[in-house]
């Protein structure tokens, strides 16, 4: 398998992304390549051994980079050797098998979809993020491709995010949840109302009806659909709020006495990495002909490689024939209205 790499993108590119690339390789298969997409000098600087992972991990020089705060079309439209353009390009034809890139989200998608076009029947593509949960995991889509978002859009993340959750999670029949301000079906915007008739005409959707933002850590259902303006902010919401419990433990820990924190600090760390966000690798955009994983902007070494080991899962799994025969057989309309 070929998967590609966006070498500069994130906030501590290329070296975290070229690190978390070596840490990878004694996990790949053989014959499996990895390819770093980025101006060729810099990417090789971070590339000691670049002579011994011949044949494994190769460089395709994109001179030009998009910051994280460009215009994702401007952008792309003005620097098509950039290495988020280059990536995508090696993903339509077909030299690489996976892409990922921890960079401008916005343009990430946009070159995707233009590059390597939607799956048969897939309006719009969403970006689905697993997030760990005191009763287990779930999957969340939109949290950022589509901040604009209509009815189809929401039934088919819920259907997309069922496949994704059933095939790579082992959750057999995941329940669906419709993101709203209630739980009553009358509650919510005319999108989410309309997204959720079609969802209920949808019979092998198992789907629970609304549910509200504190239904995400409750176990009421196993994948919860938004759009993606709020499916952002419900995410950083919760990265922080782990991260701020876990300094607010430690600190009252240190301040009852040194020996209970250090007696603590084991428990702590199996608690930490259970609810380690990066331990899932990123998120997979949902409904692209072919696999795309966008990571966080800080990602370190530690995503880029379950990034990596997620790309293998999904592109053996054919996790998109799936979404396509999934969509194929219901009967509800997928024109975009």
């Amino acid at each position: 398998m070929r998967i590609a790499i966006d070498a500069m993108g994130g906030d501590d590119a290329p070296e975290q992304i070229v690190a978390g690339a070596l840490e990878s390789v004694e996990f790949l298969n053989e014959g499996d390549e990895l390819i770093l997409v980025g101006p060729e000098e810099a990417v090789v600087a971070h590339l000691p051994a670049l002579k011994l992972r011949k044949g494994v991990i190769s460089v395709v020089h994109a001179p030009d980079v998009i910051g994280m705060d460009a215009v994702p079309i401007e952008s792309l439209r003005k620097k098509p050797r950039s290495s988020i353009a280059v990536l995508a390009k090696l993903g339509k034809t077909g030299q690489a098998d996976a892409v990922i890139s921890a960079g401008n989200t916005g343009a990430c998608v946009a070159a995707f979809q233009m590059r390597m076009r939607n799956l048969p029947g897939v309006v719009r593509p969403g970006i689905a993020v697993v997030l760990p949960t005191p009763e287990g995991p779930v999957t969340i889509c939109d949290v950022g491709a589509n901040i604009a978002c209509k009815p189809i859009h929401l039934y088919q993340y819920g259907a997309m995010a069922s496949v994704y959750s059933k095939n790579l999670l082992g959750i057999e029949k995941p329940r669906v949840g419709l993101m709203s301000i209630g739980s009553e079906d009358a509650k919510g915007n005319e999108v989410v109302k309309k997204a959720l008739e079609l969802m209920k005409s949808d019979s092998d959707m198992n789907l629970v009806g609304n549910v509200e933002g504190r239904d995400i850590f409750s176990g009421a259902c196993e994948v919860v659909v938004t759009e993606g303006f709020v499916g952002n902010v419900i995410i950083k919401l919760a990265e922080s709020l782990v991260d701020g419990l876990f300094k607010a433990i430690k600190y009252e820990l240190m301040e009852e006495k040194l020996r209970l924190a250090m007696k603590f600090k084991p428990v702590m760390k199996r608690i930490y990495t259970k609810y380690d966000y990066s331990e899932y690798g990123g998120a997979l955009l949902l409904g692209i002909n072919g696999t795309s994983i966008i990571c966080h902007g800080s990602s370190q070494s530690k995503m880029i490689k379950n990034a990596i080991l997620a790309s293998r899962r999904f592109y053996t799994e054919k996790i998109n024939d799936k979404i396509v025969e999934y969509l194929s057989g219901t009967c509800v309309r997928t024109t975009d209205e």
